[in-house]
Parts: C-alpha cells; structure tokens; sequence
C-alpha cells in the first residue's frame, strides 16, 4: 500500500513540473514526427529512410563494440549525409513546406466557399462527366480549396464563368483548342482552361495511367484539390485526392466524392449529432444577419 501512495505522490509531482510551454512544444514535435511519417508512407522514400536507419544503428552498434575504423567511416557518412538528404529529400521537404502554409492559419486572410456555387458546380460536373464518360472524352478537372493554382492557370486561358456542365463538353471536345489542358475551379467558378499541371514524380504508378492521369496525380500530390479524371481510351471516372487515385467510378460515386470532400460541413452536420448544435447555435447567432438579409 505504501509503494502504491509512493507511486501516486511521484506521478504527482512530475505532473507539476510540467509546464504549458512543455505541452506544446511536445505537440509540435509530435505534428512535425506524423507529417514525416505520412510523406515517407505516400512516396518512395520508404526504402531510403530504411537505410539512414540502419546506417545509425550500425554506427552506434560500431562505437559500443569499440570497431574505431568503422565507426569514424559511418561517423563521416552521417556528417556529410545530412546536405545528401536535404537534396535527396527535396521534393517532399517542398511538399511538407506548402502543406504548412496552407494550413489553417492562412484561412484568415483567405475567402470562404460560397457553398451554392459549389455545389452547383458539382452537379453540372457530375452531369457532363456521365455524358464524356459514355463518349470517352478525355477530362481534366482541378478543384481548388485552400492551395492556389496560379502557375497553371498563366500557362492556359484564364476565364471567369460558372460551372455548366454544356461548357464542360464544349471545352473537353477533342477538337476544341483547349481539350488537352484542365479546367481549374475556384469557389465553384472556372477561373482557367487548358492549363498545364505537374506531372507525379511517383514512379510506382500503374504503367496503364496516361498522362492525364499522371498529372492530375501530381496536381493532387502538390496541393489540397480535388482532381476528376475522365479517361479517354476507357471511358472510366477516377479522382485523385492527396496524390491517391480512386479509379472506375460511377457518377453517383463521383457526386457523393465531391461533395463530401469540398462540401464536408453539410455532409457531415447531416448525421453527427454535434454538427447538427453547432448548426443551430451558428443559426441562432446569424439570426440577426439572416432577417436583413430577408429585408433587402
């Protein structure tokens, strides 16, 4: 019974040397550690990481057994490892860095959604895909969230109009001008056709995917969108989200896709029982901004 207080009284004490300052930084360096481990599992950088593993543990088993010339070859391995793995590694160190500057904090500086437009956007390309889909039309579509496709957008046309599913087939008609490029959204608008994305550097890709396929990868392997693809030898639907590939889908698939990834709130809220408070409370408080609105 002693040790048992004992215990207690030693959890307690270290529970009040630590401080809030401990707590987050404990957090960051876990948050850093997660985004290393999902860039390592996503790429092909797996089997490297393996090896500067095993190239540490050889140097420190090399130093407990006293093997002196081994140990000074790995030591100067590791010294001079570190600027190989900043250049080895550079793609996904770019990569880890956008991922941090599109995190949430940018979203105060950013535009919300307009959820109407969204949504309609995605009707009308649900229905144009079905249509280029039985036809075998090649399509590429980019929609944006909170990374930006500026770069593509100048390398193609830049437009301003709505989602229409019949411009959609004007645009993917492999005799229109702008059939190779693809069409990026932003807030449920095209903003730009034609456009040239980033090819996937994932070299463990399916032979069978085109370039099409490749670079709306790429596209979703660099940024937050959501990219559809519509092949144009089979006819088949796929959407590419965080550089993964969902392939042969049905236009219903693609529907509830899209809108749980670019609508998530209003899909989610309609069965989480916490969605559904918050909803209310955020109706209550906009109350207010609801009936002005009535009244203009």
């Amino acid at each position: 019974m002693e040790s048992l207080v004992q215990f207690f009284q030693d959890v307690m004490y270290v529970l009040r040397l630590i401080h809030i300052t401990d707590i987050i930084d404990i957090a960051i360096i876990a948050f850093i550690i997660y985004k290393v481990m999902i860039l390592v599992r996503r790429t092909s950088t797996g089997q490297v990481a393996k090896g500067v593993v095993l190239v540490l543990v050889a140097a420190w088993l090399s130093e407990w057994f006293e093997l002196y010339t081994l140990n000074f070859l790995l030591n100067q391995v590791v010294s001079f490892g570190v600027l190989a793995l900043v250049i080895l590694f550079q793609p996904e160190i770019r990569k880890f860095l956008e991922q941090m500057g599109s995190s949430r904090l940018g979203d105060l500086m950013s535009h919300p959604n307009a959820p109407d437009e969204i949504e309609h956007a995605i009707q009308q390309t649900v229905e144009a895909y079905a249509s280029l889909s039985k036809s075998k039309t090649g399509a590429l579509m980019v929609f944006e969230r909170k990374n930006r496709f500026d770069d593509s957008i100048k390398t193609g046309t830049a437009l301003e109009c709505e989602v229409n599913s019949e411009l959609l087939k004007n645009i993917f008609w492999n005799k229109a001008p702008l059939h190779d490029g693809a069409v990026i959204v932003r807030n449920g608008r095209i903003v730009g056709a034609g456009c040239v994305l980033p090819l996937s550097g994932n070299v463990h890709l399916s032979r069978d995917l085109g370039m099409r396929h490749r670079a709306g990868i790429g596209a979703s392997e660099h940024s937050d969108a959501v990219v559809a693809i519509v092949s144009e030898e089979t006819g088949s639907i796929s959407v590419a989200v965080g550089g993964m590939l969902k392939r042969h889908l049905a236009p219903e698939t693609l529907e509830r896709l899209l809108r749980n990834e670019l609508l998530p709130e209003r899909e989610g809220n309609e069965n989480d029982k916490f969605g559904w408070i918050l909803s209310k409370f955020k109706g209550l408080k906009g109350g207010e901004s609801r009936e002005e609105d009535q009244g203009k």
